[in-house]
């Protein structure tokens, strides 16, 4: 049994397209929607969600988390994934969800993670029946690479990673491409120099730069 997501939406009313964000660890959904501020303009028919994970994070209760993670917060690792696979089906549901209030098919969506909503959609998206315009991860890393044989759709992937993250290595950007690539999905990366776990403003030009590609 799936879990209903709370979120805001930006955008006009009647949309022809849609970007989903996905927060990270200990954030929630109102820490990536403003980036729809200075998106917007520029993507004028696309409606802007992002949802909260449904769990409070256990580091951080005043925002949420995916699923814990063992390291920071003393979770076990049968906890986490229990955690991530209820994870998983909450973002399904909320994407079909979205789809079906918009009106609009999977080819009209991008999805967008940080950090621990990179890890999500990396796993999530090339697991659904039909591919979405693109994914947009910045500063995450690719979960269990071992397990890609799973995927039924590869939608194009940017991976945007900061050079002086001290949270997520940049090292993991350029495994998730490797990984990515060798399993035959379509990569791009972008180096946000002297930037840290964040979003730079040549990373959001960039994504921006792609979503407008993929969205035609």
């Amino acid at each position: 049994m799936t879990r209903e997501l709370k979120s805001g939406r930006r955008g006009p009313q009647k949309a022809d397209s849609v970007v989903v964000f996905l927060h990270g660890y200990g954030a929630d959904g109102a820490d990536l929607l403003g980036l729809a501020d200075p998106l917007g303009p520029h993507l004028p028919g696309t409606a802007f969600y992002a949802p909260d994970a449904a769990e409070r994070c256990v580091n951080n209760p005043m925002g949420y988390q995916w699923f814990p993670i063992p390291w920071l917060d003393g979770s076990t690792e049968d906890q986490a994934r229990a955690s991530m696979g209820k994870s998983i089906a909450d973002v399904d549901a909320f994407l079909d969800g979205v789809l079906a209030r918009e009106g609009l098919t999977p080819d009209r969506m991008v999805v967008v993670g940080f950090s621990q909503g990179t890890m999500m959609a990396l796993h999530v998206l090339p697991r659904r029946d039909t591919p979405v315009a693109g994914i947009v991860g910045f500063s995450g890393r690719l979960l269990a690479p071992e397990l890609l044989s799973e995927v039924k759709v590869r939608p194009p992937v940017l991976l945007l990673h900061g050079d002086q993250d001290p949270m997520v290595p940049f090292a993991d950007m350029g495994l998730a491409e490797t990984a990515l690539t060798g399993a035959g999905f379509s990569v791009a990366t972008h180096t946000m120099p002297r930037t840290g776990h964040g979003i730079s403003p040549d990373g959001l030009g960039t994504a921006l730069g792609f979503i407008r590609q993929v969205l035609g």
